[in-house]
């Protein structure tokens, strides 16, 4: 991919790619992983643009060759290319200003609880929507359901404990909040969030910031017009 040049002869900045689900399983709901390389982009007023893959293009060595696990998101920028939504989210932070503290003991606990949304908070949140949708049918479901509730209650326990009255985790909005409000999204409709009244405002307080709303909108174009078309 080249740099664009402008009527100087200079070079312009690249615009970095992504890549997105031509029919995002989520429906629109902003569930689906570019969500979050998308608001990290929007918070920082980084122009991008997006590739939309198919299920089946996902599996084909082209998109192999961006993420051996054949998902999405993946991140382009001239020779750079990146898989995997924490690490994109974490390049982002580091090369724009605005979602890691500039003082270095505030920029380590920033990544630190990027570490804790994607290592602590997602994976039970996250097997349990799988578990709803594959296992609902088997035997072993309303046990392995709650199983993995209580593991949700423990993190939620905790972090609702360590965020208190206060509006982000630690200081400013940073990416480690992005992060965990995508995470905790993903329980919207369980019922659970709203068990810890301060972990359910501290979402809406995510979702109401206006690059979090002009890149749900952009998620959501997607699937709007995959269905109409």
């Amino acid at each position: 991919m080249q740099s664009a040049k402008n009527p100087d002869n200079q070079e312009s900045p690249m615009i970095p790619i992504i890549t997105a689900f031509e029919r995002s399983p989520d429906r629109g709901q902003g569930l689906a992983r570019d969500m979050r390389v998308r608001w990290a982009l929007e918070e920082v007023g980084q122009p991008y643009e997006v590739r939309l893959v198919s299920f089946k293009a996902m599996k084909e060595p082209a998109h192999l060759s961006l993420h051996p696990f054949g998902q999405i998101p993946t991140y382009e920028e001239g020779d750079l290319a990146l898989f995997e939504s924490g690490a994109i989210v974490f390049h982002i932070a580091e090369n724009h200003a605005g979602l890691l503290p500039d003082d270095a003991n505030g920029r380590a606990c920033a990544i630190a609880w990027m570490f804790a949304a994607l290592n602590t908070v997602e994976p039970p949140i996250f097997d349990r929507s799988l578990a709803r949708i594959l296992e609902h049918n088997e035997p072993w479901y309303e046990q392995r359901l709650r199983v993995l509730e209580d593991s949700i209650r423990k993190r939620l326990g905790g972090l609702s404990d360590r965020l208190g009255d206060a509006d982000w985790l630690d200081g400013a909005f940073s990416a480690g909040d992005l992060l965990m409000v995508t995470v905790l999204r993903r329980l919207n409709g369980s019922g659970m969030l709203e068990e810890y009244p301060n972990l359910a405002a501290y979402v809406a307080r995510g979702e109401a910031r206006p690059a979090y709303k002009r890149a749900f909108d952009a998620q959501l174009a997607v699937f709007t017009a995959a269905s109409t078309g």
